[in-house]
């Protein structure tokens, strides 16, 4: 099968109930996504299916379809990639740096659809990532950074 990854069309062959994270990671070797609990619930393998924030571990490869995916390893290609990247290396934001990849991908989705969020958005588009090392404060305020806003 054929997929769209960060902008270039990539052949693999993979078994369709492969999770996409899988077939990014083992197939592809695009090792940035990054897999936690294989259930969906800690956000470290989110990726952007069309620039909606997906589970890879829960999506099948067959369901890609011809969607765009986009991993950690492209957000900085874009304009509002790059902004995230930027904000997050000058306020220090990850420690462990484990969740980071879900982290800037679920925050690049929340600035495409509201450039300019609320706490309260960021909140709420944030709730499912989990970060063990706790750098909540520092990831809002690296959002607001990345969308020209005071934190």
């Amino acid at each position: 099968m054929q997929l769209s990854v960060n902008g270039k069309m990539m052949q693999l062959t993979a078994p369709g109930d492969m999770p996409l994270l899988w077939a990014l990671r083992d197939v592809l070797g695009l090792t940035g996504t990054k897999f936690g609990c294989g259930a969906a619930f800690c956000g470290a393998c989110t990726v952007h299916l069309d620039g909606e924030p997906v589970r890879a571990c829960q999506t099948p490869v067959s369901a890609v379809g011809t969607a765009k995916v986009t991993t950690i390893e492209g957000l900085g290609d874009t304009p509002l990639g790059a902004r995230l990247q930027d904000a997050w290396a000058a306020l220090d934001v990850p420690q462990c740096g484990y969740c980071q990849a879900g982290q800037l991908m679920s925050a690049a989705a929340l600035l495409g659809a509201t450039p300019k969020p609320s706490d309260d958005d960021i909140d709420a588009a944030m709730s499912g990532n989990l970060c063990r090392c706790a750098t909540y404060h520092r990831i809002r305020a690296a959002i607001h950074q990345a969308a020209g806003q005071e934190a």
